[in-house]
């Protein structure tokens, strides 16, 4: 894929109206969100799950790519089509999370960094090959007492930057997110300072390794006090405060950002979103990646029923469309409690 495909992939990522849906929960956590819905997680019920989320009518209007799971990306739907094609044959861009996951890091109590760059230009290759587009790797901070350290935020601005090389070398868009978690007591103030260091962190490390960064997504946290903070913050607050520190430190060559929703609840994300569009007048586009607040409601909905698929597609339908109108800065609380 020639640099020029990265840029055009990259901006389809993030088109008007649309967002992307993060399908890519590890076997551990969709286990989790099984159980919820008193579910046993196998390999088929995670692929009649998945199955029922990617045959939904009208899914291309709202979403542009969603991201798999290594098992996702290798399974196919009721009637023998690979996801990857079922969704690219939609318009929808099929992508893959590479990471390992969050390992602890040596001599830093409590931090983390993620692992999964061993073989991964192997593993790339073999995704591009079977129809994977772009890729995400996530990287987690979290703030703490003495945390987060230097040492933390460089090891996970390192390695995202490498990742990100890896992929654009296999023709593949890395999707960068660095999340800094919304747990603990902090107020919105700290979110703001933690999140502007790791950014330019990221920015400085992804420019060492090259990257071209019109052929990238970032995937950032919003600016939102922590879940046990007392001091809590409105919707404006939220989206002046996640401008000032996009603004502040991504790139104007960025085509687009895709925020995850960190554990909001499904209308606070959205929200939050519509305000931020409703600024306007920004470089990059703004839209959703988000996993657990577009699947909720459908989780719940279907809870492993044949019977009730119709119903949690329209569930699912109802989500994607209220953030894709949340891109454009047309969202309005009474959509929800018309749909309702």
């Amino acid at each position: 894929m020639a640099s020029n495909e990265l840029h055009e992939t990259a901006r389809a990522l993030v088109a008007d109206n649309k967002g992307i849906l993060a399908a890519d929960e590890s076997s551990g956590t969709i286990k989790k969100r099984f159980d919820s819905i008193d579910l046993e997680s196998t390999e088929e019920s995670r692929r009649a799950y998945r199955d029922m989320l990617f045959s939904t009518a009208g899914l291309e209007e709202y979403v542009s790519g969603v991201i798999l799971y290594d098992e996702t990306l290798r399974q196919a739907s009721a009637d023998g089509t690979p996801f990857a094609k079922l969704l690219a044959d939609r318009g929808i861009i099929p992508g893959i999370k590479v990471d390992l996951g969050a390992k602890e890091l040596a001599f830093a109590p409590g931090e983390t960094v993620t692992e999964g760059l061993d073989g991964l230009r192997e593993r790339l290759k073999d995704y591009h090959g079977l129809g994977a587009r772009f890729a995400k790797w996530r990287a987690v901070i979290d703030i703490g007492e003495r945390k987060p350290s230097y040492a933390a935020i460089l090891a996970n601005a390192h390695a995202l930057a490498r990742y990100a090389a890896l992929c654009q070398e296999a023709d593949i868009v890395p999707i960068v997110e660095p999340e800094v978690l919304m747990d603990g007591g902090h107020d919105i103030q700290t979110c703001a300072q933690v999140t502007e260091w790791v950014l330019k962190e990221v920015y400085q490390q992804l420019y060492y390794q090259n990257v071209v960064l019109e052929g990238t997504v970032l995937k950032p946290n919003m600016i939102v006090p922590g879940n046990k903070s007392e001091k809590r913050a409105s919707v404006d607050e939220v989206a002046e405060r996640t401008i000032q520190v996009l603004k502040r430190c991504v790139p104007s060559a960025v085509p687009g950002i895709a925020f995850l929703s960190g554990g909001q609840s499904d209308e606070e994300a959205t929200a939050h979103l519509n305000a931020m569009n409703r600024i306007g007048g920004l470089p990059w586009k703004l839209t959703f990646s988000y996993g657990r607040a577009l699947q909720a409601a459908p989780q719940k909905a279907w809870s492993g029923k044949n019977e009730n698929v119709a119903a949690a597609q329209r569930a699912f339908s109802h989500r994607a469309k209220m953030n894709g109108l949340a891109t454009l800065g047309q969202w309005q609380n009474e959509l929800e409690k018309k749909a309702a």
